[in-house]
Parts: structure tokens; sequence; C-alpha cells
């Protein structure tokens, strides 16, 4: 393992953050006020399930469409320790005994940066917890979301990545990242994972004339406690200008608001969303025989069939 290896990760993530940062400070100087608060409609006691809703980018998604009358259950199982498939089948146990309707699921939660360790189910920390874990959940509730669709009103899933994915190596030999770990590598994976995975599952809905839609969204570089596990010097830049360069939790949760909610996006799917705008993911993101190989994979690992053509 050279240190060349090993460092090439780092310096794709944090190109890629800097040059978020820096669109972000110039957005802001050029467009003051912005973000802008858009208006959307009441959610008449709409359902809503968002990982990681109790802290920042989550909190404020929770909090937002609890605004708009939604009824918001924040689920927690996804971090670190708590993370397990068991949980996972659990909790969606729970919830269908309820026969509620779902019409938002939110997949907001994550870690980043951590140092190698494993989940309960033995998968590597950021693939569990940032992809399989979402995997899982997503497909656990995907009845109970078509159901829930109507043509005039679809279900939405909502799938949180990042800018690292467009730095990303998806490794579909090495998905735990044993042979090489790095930290940023892991991460950025995991995000590129989403993004595949969100693809492919909007060509399978649409397949089969579903009225569920699946969005990836880009919350941008936001000042919150995703960044403990960053260089000391990254920690020390945050510290003295995370008030100009990054967005707010607050403004980070506009996009996933936005998808979840709009109605400019109703019917609309497959996009990769930035600042309330679609925009273009990774080119690597489009190609289908890898969305459909990580699709495989991904039911293999958590134990459930593949039914896709």
């Amino acid at each position: 393992m050279s240190l060349l290896s090993l460092a090439l990760p780092a310096i794709r993530v944090y190109w890629i953050g800097f040059r978020v940062v820096l669109h972000q400070l110039l957005r802001r100087l050029l467009r003051p006020g912005w973000p802008l608060k858009p208006v959307f409609p009441l959610q008449n006691g709409n359902v809503a399930i968002v990982t990681g809703g109790t802290r920042g980018i989550g909190y404020h998604t929770v909090k937002y469409l609890a605004r708009l009358g939604m009824h918001v259950i924040i689920v927690e199982f996804l971090y670190c320790d708590l993370a397990s498939m068991k949980s996972i089948h659990q909790f969606v146990q729970a919830f269908k005994a309820k026969n509620y309707s779902l019409h938002v699921l939110i997949n907001n939660a994550a870690v980043m940066l951590v140092p190698e360790r494993k989940t309960e189910d033995g998968f590597e920390e950021h693939f569990g917890i940032n992809y399989m874990g979402h995997f899982l959940l997503t497909n656990l509730l995907l009845e109970t979301l078509k159901q829930s669709g109507t043509h005039s009103h679809n279900a939405r899933i909502v799938t949180l990545s990042s800018a690292t994915h467009y730095v990303a190596e998806l490794r579909l030999n090495d998905l735990q990242s044993s042979c090489l770990y790095s930290p940023h590598g892991a991460y950025a994976q995991s995000k590129l994972a989403l993004v595949l995975s969100a693809y492919r599952l909007q060509h399978l809905l649409t397949a089969e004339g579903s009225h569920v839609t699946v969005n990836v969204v880009d919350p941008g570089v936001v000042n919150t406690d995703l960044y403990q596990n960053v260089c000391w010097a990254a920690k020390m830049v945050k510290w003295m200008t995370g008030w100009l360069l990054l967005k707010s939790p607050e403004e980070g949760a506009s996009t996933s608001i936005y998808a979840a909610v709009s109605p400019e996006l109703e019917g609309i799917g497959a996009c990769y969303l930035c600042n309330e705008q679609r925009t273009k993911s990774a080119d690597v993101s489009y190609d289908e025989e890898l969305q459909k190989r990580l699709w495989t994979e991904s039911c293999r690992l958590v134990g459930i069939p593949d039914t896709a053509p």
C-alpha cells in the first residue's frame, strides 16, 4: 500500500470540497439574500420518514415538513452502533403494523471520514450506514410507497448524496474497502453508490408504472457535526470561516425539502438536485450496467431477492 494510493482519495475529496465552497461563496456574494425561502403547499397530514432527523440537515428538514402539516417519523437507528439490518427490519414491521401510508422517504443519515471499522452486520461503516442501511430501508418500504402514490400525487424517495461522488471510484470487487482503506475514498464511494442505486430504482419503478419518484440531493458543504473527523487544518478553517463559506444546516436542508414537496417535481424522478436545481451528476453514475451490477450485489448483501429484469 503506497502513500500515494492513500493520499489521492483525500486530495480528490478536499479538492471537490474546495470547489463547492468557492461556488457557495460566489453565489452568496453575487446574489444577496440567497437562498430565498420558497412557499410550498401544505401537506395535510401526509406521512414522511426522515433518517437522521434529530440533528443538522435532517433536523431542519423535519422541522420544515412538520410546519407544512406533514406527519414526520424520525428514524435514528442508522447511526453507528445501532446500525443493523435487524433493527431496520424491526422498524419497518412496526411501521407497517400501524397501517400508515407513506408519501415521502428521505434517506438523510450519514457518517463521514470515520476510522476503519465495521457495523454490526460486518459492513464497512460508510458503506453500511450511508448506503446499505438506506438501500434495505427503501426496499422494505417500497410496497407501501407504491400503494401511497397516485397518478396526481406520486410518493417520493429523496436520497442525500454529496459532491464527493464526482471523485469517487466504485470497486464492486471491494465494496467494503478491505484491500485499501481510505476514509475519504470509502465515504465518496458510499455517496456514488447512492446515486447509482437511485437511478436504477427509478428505472425499475418507471418500467412497472409505479407512482413513485426517486431523486438525489446534493446539500452542499454545510456547517454540521458531520465534519468532526476531518483533518485539523480543515477543522481550523471551518471554525474560522464556516459562517461565511459554509451553508447553515437550515440552508443545507432546502434542497431536501424542495425534492420532498415541490410541485415542480411532481412525477419527475432520476434527477440530481443541487441548490433546488437539476444538474448533472458524475458521468459514471449514468452507467446502466454498473447500476444493475451494484443493485444485484446490494440485494445479495442485505438478503432480499433481486426481481429486476
